[in-house]
């Protein structure tokens, strides 16, 4: 009798904790568990393309390391391995990254609404297509979507938290400066969007910071970043590339002609072999009609491949650009913005197929040991293609250029988070822009965060319209804000937060 009566208490306990709602965040967070679970087992062990192949061989210790792929990368990489004793682990991590990401976002979404559709929507971005495509390829650009989707999730979390949870606050913020500082080492231009999703840190924790916190916080994040950068060359070592110097390369090749390369690097001091490299790599260009990439695909290279050449030339080739591009200004213009706008409407490599690497590279023996699974791989492959097909403008620059500059343009949006969906969008825009006179090649996982931030902000701003719409149906106020003066309108739901600022 007592064991029947302690089932009926729980089944009744169970039944009013989903009436209430309190047990729905949790089952947010199985769904998210078995989603990402799914994804990672979809990915397993990992798809590596040449760049993370060579990273892995850094991790196991096969190759030196160097700083043409980024350092840390390669040391959370031997971590992990070291933890686990698994490669996999890596793609793993991505994955779990991802939907924990989400699962925060869509509690916050319920919090909010208190719509479980509406939450579950925020999960779903996870299984888009121009999203699932890359979660489990081993890519500093996909690291530095993730990173900077985690500080988004944490700092909206800050905002939110009642003034007496400090430790928790502050446990956040320090979590939210870690991964931006992961963000901002692993892609050597993640600067311009670490920014203002660095500025959406500091507003939730501080709504309305003064002159001195603003400095004290870029002082600290600066630190950061500083700190870590030295910390990781400490335990790695890297060799130094000077890799920079590939955009000056493009650029002389492709807006000089051969003679003027010639002459371009007699004038500079340019040694023998590294001016007949760069006039071959203009010609081989020109044959091939290759548009970038030069030193890559056109400019004659030893085996194996020489990682330290640029290293010990870079001076020059920066010489040589500084000489010549200023004379040929006309030239540069019309090349940069020939590559940009592919970028923009031909970004290639939706799809990365995992069973081979480019730059004829071979895959790790290790990861020849654990081969895909060629039915989960050719079903992604299906449904990533058949979306790229039907949808292309999800897989191109140009949308999601045009969704970050719509973001960023409009001065209010509905629900709680108008400010920092502008802040979402300004860094996928500076990210965006920054590939204007530096983008190598035509590639979509360069647009990958801007794709990955845009649809996130899509998906908040369209859940806030439905609450709106679901408020406005059952007889409530609007939620959005009296019309204040410029400059304050973000100011206005202040509430607890004004006392979380005093206690932060």
């Amino acid at each position: 009798m007592p064991s029947v009566r302690s089932d009926r208490r729980w089944t009744i306990a169970v039944r009013g904790a989903w009436k209430d709602g309190t047990l729905w965040p949790w089952c947010l967070a199985a769904v998210a568990a078995a989603c990402g679970y799914g994804v990672a087992t979809v990915f397993h062990p990992g798809y590596l393309s040449a760049d993370s192949n060579t990273q892995l061989g850094q991790a196991l210790g096969d190759e030196p390391v160097n700083d043409w792929h980024p350092p840390v990368m390669a040391l959370a990489w031997r971590v992990l391995i070291a933890v686990t004793g698994n490669f996999s682990v890596m793609a793993a991590v991505q994955a779990a990254v991802l939907w924990g990401t989400l699962w925060v976002l869509a509690r916050l979404v319920w919090t909010k609404t208190r719509s479980r559709g509406l939450s579950l929507a925020v999960l779903a971005v996870g299984f888009a297509p121009h999203i699932m495509n890359l979660t489990g390829v081993v890519w500093k650009d996909v690291h530095l979507a993730y990173a900077l989707l985690a500080v988004f999730a944490i700092a909206l979390t800050v905002r939110e938290l009642p003034p007496d949870r400090v430790r928790t606050r502050w446990a956040l913020l320090v979590a939210g400066v870690l991964f931006l500082t992961y963000a901002a080492l692993v892609r050597k231009n993640g600067i311009p969007a670490a920014i203002p999703v660095f500025a959406l840190l500091v507003l939730a924790a501080w709504p309305v910071p003064g002159r001195r916190r603003w400095q004290a916080a870029t002082a600290v994040f600066a630190a950061a970043v500083l700190a870590g950068g030295a910390g990781v060359s400490a335990a790695t070592h890297p060799l130094a590339t000077k890799v920079y110097a590939v955009i000056p390369v493009d650029d002389l090749v492709h807006v000089l002609t051969p003679d003027q390369v010639r002459a371009a690097a007699e004038q500079a001091g340019a040694s023998a072999d590294l001016r007949d490299g760069l006039v071959a790599a203009a010609v081989t260009c020109r044959q091939r009609n290759i548009a970038s990439d030069a030193y890559l695909q056109c400019f004659p290279q030893r085996r194996p491949f020489d990682v330290t050449y640029l290293d010990r030339r870079a001076d020059v080739i920066v010489r040589m650009w500084t000489q010549q591009m200023p004379k040929h200004w006309k030239g540069y213009a019309e090349y940069r913005t020939r590559v940009f706008t592919k970028l923009l409407f031909r970004s290639n490599q939706v799809f990365w197929n995992g069973t081979r690497v480019n730059a004829g590279a071979r895959l790790h023996p290790e990861v020849r040991e654990q081969p895909l699974n060629d039915t989960l791989r050719f079903a992604l492959q299906n449904y990533v293609t058949g979306f790229a097909r039907d949808l292309p403008m999800l897989f191109q620059g140009w949308f999601w250029l045009a969704v970050s500059l719509v973001l960023v343009l409009r001065r209010w949006w509905p629900g709680p988070y108008s400010r920092e969906l502008r802040l979402l969008g300004a860094s996928s825009l500076l990210y965006i822009l920054a590939y204007l006179p530096t983008a190598p090649e035509s590639n979509y996982r360069y647009v990958y965060w801007p794709a990955l931030s845009g649809t996130v902000a899509l998906t908040l701003v369209a859940t806030a319209f439905a609450a709106r719409r679901r408020a406005a149906a059952a007889g409530e106020p609007d939620a959005r804000p009296a019309a204040l003066p410029a400059g304050r309108a973000e100011a206005a739901p202040a509430g607890p937060r004004e006392g979380a600022g005093a206690a932060g």
